[in-house]
């Protein structure tokens, strides 16, 4: 029997495509090739759905309309193909067709230049999208033409809407003091920031105080609910948006500047509004107590990350001293939650962020990995903590929460990452027991080594995608059983959301009606999805711009590590710069090459020469494409036989994870060591985005 479904299309590069449906009770439906004509991704259709004969829970359909395309324009290189037509080409095939662009709507674009052209609704005879074009960029040589095309590509907004921005021009630029009502006035004690050298938008703030019983916390977040209310044209522009977006140099900020840099920005030596998690703890790191609350606080300085170590390593500046001991405290708390935290099991996967410096042109002049320092994982560390508070806090009052929430592995990923550890010399029975723990053994086992940043990796693409959920599964990678978003509201809208349920009982519960568990898991499909939108951007702008540098080594050779092969051929990380390339299979210069899946290696069967994820190998660049955002390698030198066979999976030969004593178990002394995943509240890049990321950092 055959029905007709609503819902948005998602578009294979083959030409195939899966409806999603509005239904979100019904499974995703195939659509063919054949019925895909003007059809991308994300578009809005209506379609004729029939079940499978072999299988209840398969559906196929074919588009009977088009509703809507929230794909309005994108970008690309324009070139004219006749006398009425130019033409963007589909090189991804993300499109489902090149554009094609009448003449007399192409604003005289020359051939080469990269232009932004808004779709229409009309296609050719032929099933080719129309577009005109909106604005000529310029040339694809130009660097500060990089950030627009990854804007318009990635559909982020530049700029705020008239009437969220007459909003935000009515602010005052400072707290009235009516505003102090109902409030803990809080603002003599010695607050704090710890952000990085170019952050404005100050979301967080902390005290630590130590008594006889062991720690008190302050964890004092930017009130952006007091001024972002629902139905304002502020608050539907933050939820549209979802995230703010970090780039180099730049930001697509999620709210207005008067709030995110000024109003709301806990910047030092003037008050601010906020809402405080006050958490007690023993000295063991057990949370004894935890209350959430009001108040207005005065930051007594604003510390970057680089100042915090230097208190941290005992070397304090003079501007400084009045704080010393409050960044001292903190540090003490921050370790043994730390120490506990891993012992219970949280991952530590600990992978530097690749950085690029940009000149004033928007040329890359570096790309640098930028390793984290005990002062980053102090302030995520206390901002975990108080993210769980929060969290457990509404689920003592039975209120639904969007929850952050990370499900564990599927049984498939773990047998890949057996795989992966049997080709890295290491146990790899780690299904079973508490896995969590194991793959922090197995981590530690390899600290140091040349694979072990390679392993982190494969680690990581092992596990599940942390999203927003009202339905709270715990957060695998931290092993937290509850865990929520509170410490970013300024660029995070989950934040903003978990701040509006938590004031129905700390504040006052008329003015902050709670939203139910349907509108938050409808609210946690999209938001999940405004991070992976923001994510994406982040990367293609990274992927522009390191193929931009490269290019001046076009013919230069570098030693790198294997990150990864597959059928496409080896994947090689720079030692020198943080940068990625691809050795394609019919430059490997060895002739056929096989893949083995089971044992996840390249193999000449001619020569037995294998490639695995971790080796060291030499290569030259030989092309860097900045329209794709691509390198490409080629293996520099003679290849020699390995050293050892190719390893091969034997059951006889399976090596189960024999328990090593656990480091961090009672009688450890503490440890300092590696903070997981980055970024719990800074929202930024978690390493688990797969967790994701600090602009700071998501997790």
């Amino acid at each position: 029997m055959k029905k007709i479904l609503e819902g948005t299309v998602k578009r294979h590069p083959d030409g195939f495509g899966f409806l999603i449906p509005n239904d979100r009770e019904h499974p995703d439906v195939y659509i063919p090739k054949h019925s895909m004509n003007g059809i991308m991704s994300n578009d809005r259709v209506q379609v004729e759905v029939s079940q499978a004969r072999e299988a209840k829970n398969k559906f196929f359909g074919e588009i009977v309309k088009f509703i809507d395309r929230q794909t309005k324009s994108v970008y690309g290189q324009f070139y004219k193909m006749s006398n009425q037509y130019g033409i963007i080409t589909d090189h991804e095939g993300s499109w489902g067709s090149d554009i094609y662009i009448p003449l007399a709507e192409s604003k005289n674009a020359q051939d080469g230049q990269i232009v932004t052209v808004q779709l229409l609704k009309e296609t050719t005879q032929s099933g080719h999208i129309l577009g005109k074009v909106s604005e000529v960029l310029g040339n694809l040589q130009d660097p500060m033409n990089d950030l627009k095309r990854v804007l318009i590509n990635n559909q982020l907004p530049q700029e705020f809407s008239k009437a969220a921005q007459r909003e935000a021009d009515e602010y005052p630029t400072e707290v009235l003091s009516e505003e102090f009502e109902g409030r803990k006035d809080l603002t003599k004690m010695g607050f704090i920031t710890i952000d990085g050298v170019t952050a404005k938008d100050f979301d967080d703030a902390i005290y630590v105080e130590v008594s006889s019983v062991g720690f008190h916390l302050w964890v004092a977040i930017a009130d952006v609910s007091h001024y972002v209310k629902p139905g304002m044209a502020i608050d539907g522009e933050a939820y549209k948006r979802g995230t703010s977006t970090y780039f180099p140099k730049f930001v697509v900020p999620m709210l207005p500047e008067a709030l995110s840099n000024e109003l709301c920005s806990l910047k030092p030596n003037v008050n601010r509004l906020s809402l405080v998690c006050e958490v007690s703890f023993d000295f063991t790191g057990e949370t004894l107590d935890y209350k959430v609350y009001e108040a207005v606080i005065r930051s007594q300085a604003r510390v970057t990350y680089g100042l915090a170590q230097e208190v941290i390593d005992g070397n304090t500046p003079p501007e400084l001293k009045h704080v010393e001991q409050n960044i001292l405290r903190a540090r003490d708390l921050a370790k043994l939650l730390m120490a506990k935290r891993f012992r219970e099991g949280s991952l530590d996967l600990e992978l530097p962020e690749t950085q690029i410096i940009l000149d004033d042109l928007g040329n890359p002049v570096d790309i640098i990995r930028a390793e984290r320092i005990f002062s980053h994982r102090l302030i995520e560390e206390l901002m975990l903590i108080a993210n769980v508070c929060v969290a457990k806090y509404l689920n003592d009052r039975n209120a639904d929460c969007l929850y952050r929430i990370h499900e564990s592995p599927l049984e498939d990923n773990i047998k890949m990452l057996e795989r992966f550890l049997f080709n890295f010399g290491g146990p790899y029975k780690v299904a079973g027991g508490k896995l969590q723990k194991k793959l922090s053994r197995v981590l530690e086992e390899f600290s140091g080594k040349a694979e072990g940043e390679a392993l982190g990796m494969l680690i990581l693409r092992s596990m599940m995608q942390a999203k927003y959920s009202a339905n709270n599964v715990g957060h695998f990678g931290l092993a937290f059983s509850h865990y929520a978003h509170f410490t970013s509201p300024i660029r995070r809208y989950p934040d903003l959301m978990v701040h509006r349920q938590l004031k129905h009982f700390c504040v006052d519960k008329k003015r902050y009606p709670l939203k139910n568990f349907e509108q938050l898991e409808t609210a946690g499909v999209w938001l999940s999805a405004c991070e992976q939108k923001a994510v994406k951007a982040e990367r293609q702008l990274r992927a522009i711009k390191c193929a931009r540098f490269m290019q001046q080594f076009i013919g230069k050779t570098f030693d790198g590590v294997i990150s990864s092969v597959n059928k496409m051929g080896i994947f090689v990380v720079l030692r020198q710069y943080d940068v990625s390339g691809l050795v394609k299979m019919d430059a490997i210069g060895l002739g056929h090459m096989e893949y083995d899946e089971e044992n996840l290696m390249l193999i000449s069967p001619k020569t037995g020469i294998y490639f695995k994820v971790g080796d060291m190998l030499r290569v030259t660049v030989s092309i860097a494409n900045i329209e794709e955002g691509k390198v490409d390698f080629v293996i520099d030198g003679e290849l020699k036989p390995n050293a050892t066979p190719p390893p091969t999976r034997s059951k006889s030969k399976e090596k189960k994870f024999k328990k090593q004593p656990d480091k961090h178990d009672r009688k450890s002394k503490g440890r300092t060591g590696k903070i997981e995943l980055k970024s719990s509240h800074r929202g930024g890049k978690s390493q688990f985005t797969k967790f994701r990321r600090n602009k700071k950092s998501r997790k």
